[in-house]
């Protein structure tokens, strides 16, 4: 009777103790929304490399140092958990040991291979660029904030790619190296292309080509050039070269013009008799402005069909009609000689 109640007590105790158990293991892996399992990223927030207290108390706080901290990689996930009776009774499955560093360089590998740093975020499908970029146990690879946000809207830890739970998270920077050298041969290449456009343009204006259009362009190119150098150093303004040399023109026309009015005189009674003399020898005998003939050759008055003939000082001769038609028309104050253009001086014969 004692046996079957000592039997009945021990396995009452070991349900009870099964049940505490699971119990106790549901409320800490379940039912607490301040678990490790709801906000892993949030709670491991302030962990840093174990470095990085040793850089602060070094002193050390130069570019160099912290562009080193910078690129260093750490784990996200804080100190595993304490296990529960469940878990120590062999009730549940304990969790996975933690990744050592050369299993997270195994996952990083995989990574690499598969080129996930090269392509955009899966949550956010934007580029890493410089953001913080985090990478899984099972190598994917997201954005810190966009795997944050992911747990906190879904309430547990899943890898949005591959639904792995319980994974470990840790920093890395491939995509910002990657994003780094992108831009640095982005530079080089725009520098390297000016270069070279400066040195075919110098080489374009210097080296005469062998076809035959482009060397008649580039001689083309060359007058070109030299003239507007010549222009651009004359330090003269045309248009004011081109007023002065009217102006001058006009105060010339003037001066002769005075100098005519001033050295013609009334000629003499013996200067029309010898300027009379010079008209018969030259044997003149039409009019150079009508080419109809003249009154004859002994230029007299009572010659029959004679028409009213005026005789120059310049020694021309011309029809009266004719010559006070062509002063008519001409706008000049003094009209001059239609043959010599010499200010005259008239007299009817």
């Amino acid at each position: 009777m004692a046996m079957r109640k000592s039997s009945a007590f021990k396995s009452s105790s070991k349900l009870v103790i099964t049940s505490v158990a699971f119990q106790d293991h549901i409320a800490r892996s379940l039912l607490h929304p301040h678990s490790s399992l709801s906000k892993p990223l949030l709670k491991s927030k302030s962990k840093r490399p174990q470095n990085a207290e040793a850089i602060g108390r070094g002193g050390e706080t130069g570019p160099q140092r912290r562009g080193e901290h910078e690129e260093a990689e750490y784990v996200l996930d804080s100190a595993p958990s304490h296990l529960t009776l469940a878990q120590k009774l062999g009730l549940v499955a304990s969790p996975a040991e933690r990744l050592t560093e050369a299993k997270w360089s195994q996952v990083k590998a995989r990574s690499v291979q598969q080129g996930d740093s090269a392509q955009p975020c899966a949550i956010c499908r934007e580029e890493f660029r410089i953001q913080p970029q985090v990478l899984l146990s099972c190598s994917h690879v997201f954005h810190k904030a966009c795997l944050q946000a992911f747990e906190r809207f879904t309430g547990r830890k899943c890898c949005p790619m591959c639904r792995k739970e319980q994974y470990e998270t840790r920093v890395i920077h491939d995509a910002a190296r990657l994003f780094r050298h992108q831009c640095a041969t982005r530079i080089q290449a725009c520098w390297r292309g000016y270069v070279a456009r400066k040195w075919y343009s110098r080489v374009k204006r210097t080296i005469c080509p062998q076809d035959k259009q482009l060397r008649h362009k580039f001689f083309e190119a060359k007058l070109q050039e030299l003239n507007d150098s010549f222009v651009r150093y004359c330090h003269a303004d045309l248009e004011a070269f081109l007023s002065d040399i009217d102006r001058s023109l006009s105060s010339s026309r003037r001066v002769f013009q005075q100098l005519d009015r001033k050295g013609i005189s009334e000629p003499q009674e013996k200067d029309w008799d010898r300027i009379q003399s010079q008209v018969i020898s030259r044997g003149v005998s039409e009019c150079p402005i009508c080419l109809t003939a003249l009154g004859g050759v002994t230029l007299t008055a009572d010659h029959p069909g004679h028409r009213p003939t005026v005789l120059l000082s310049c020694s021309h001769l011309f029809h009266q009609l004719c010559l006070e038609a062509f002063e008519a028309f001409t706008a000049a104050s003094r009209p001059s000689c239609p043959l010599c253009r010499s200010v005259y001086h008239k007299r009817l014969i």
